[in-house]
């Protein structure tokens, strides 16, 4: 992973952290959540007037992605109603890098070293860590923590899926572009159907989410998704997942949450990840 890589991977995880916290901050999760897909859309489409056409041999690929995106934001919807959000987020983002990487060793045969195979299990298992740090409803309720491990097998898929992709279709944005738009749509109609009230209130009380959430969403996405083509996934997957960290910082300065020992401490074993990924590029 370059420089260049790792960088634009942090950014992507300022980005992810900065949408998740205006969720978080929104009393209503759907509306939230049908704001930022439908907002990626919007972003999505000026984008792929100027990229070009992905390769047809990856709309397979980007079916199945459209799939697991979709599973991966209505399992997140239902973790977020059973659990508390401090324990479900972390469950499910610090379980994904695991799973990812070791489908890309065991499964696809990916060759990672012993020190990116260390800071990958390092940053996901201090992210986990962190859903353990504050006693609440979410930690000893068990519903949740399947749902939000669930959600982490979601986001392991779509992420090894998206990442192929990219790199069959030619073009990560092309690829990404027209795999946003499709789950958009998607997402409109089963809101449609589901939350038909709801839907109406996106261009309205949803609209601040609708273009800062959604640009910073779709924003982070892309920046992953052409990382993808860039380095293996597993280290791109479990690098992006550091978000947590910025979400803390927002929470603790921004939205005024408590900061104690433990969760400085899960901090720390997820900064030390990411300082070996990085030992781990210049000692390759």
């Amino acid at each position: 992973m370059s420089l260049t890589v790792f960088l634009a991977v942090i950014l992507a995880a300022l980005l992810h952290a900065s949408w998740n916290a205006l969720v978080k901050g929104g009393r209503d999760k759907h509306l939230a959540m049908a704001a930022v897909v439908i907002g990626q859309a919007i972003f999505a489409v000026p984008v792929l007037l100027v990229v070009p056409a992905p390769n047809p041999a990856s709309y397979p690929l980007m079916a199945a992605g459209v799939v697991l995106h979709l599973g991966y934001q209505l399992f997140l919807l239902a973790s977020y109603r059973t659990g508390d959000l401090t324990q479900v987020y972390p469950l499910a983002r610090g379980s994904a890098p695991l799973i990812v990487a070791a489908v890309s060793v065991v499964v696809l045969g990916v060759p990672l070293e012993p020190l990116q195979l260390g800071a990958v299990a390092l940053i996901g298992l201090g992210i986990i860590s962190m859903a353990l740090v504050r006693r609440g409803a979410g930690q000893r309720n068990r519903h949740a923590a399947a749902l939000a491990l669930t959600t982490g097998c979601f986001i392991a898929s779509y992420s090894l899926v998206d990442g192929m992709g990219a790199r069959q279709a030619g073009t990560a944005l092309g690829f990404y572009g027209w795999m946003t738009i499709a789950n958009a749509l998607i997402f409109a109609v089963l809101a449609a159907l589901r939350w038909p009230a709801m839907l109406r209130r996106v261009p309205t009380e949803g609209r601040r989410l609708l273009f800062i959430g959604g640009g910073a969403s779709y924003a982070a996405y892309a920046l992953v998704l052409w990382a993808f083509t860039q380095a293996p996934i597993a280290l791109v997957t479990a690098l992006r997942e550091t978000s947590i960290i910025f979400a803390l910082l927002i929470g603790v300065f921004i939205l005024r949450e408590k900061l104690d020992l433990a969760k400085v401490v899960a901090t720390m074993m997820t900064l030390a990840g990411v300082v070996m990924l990085r030992m781990a590029k210049q000692s390759s």
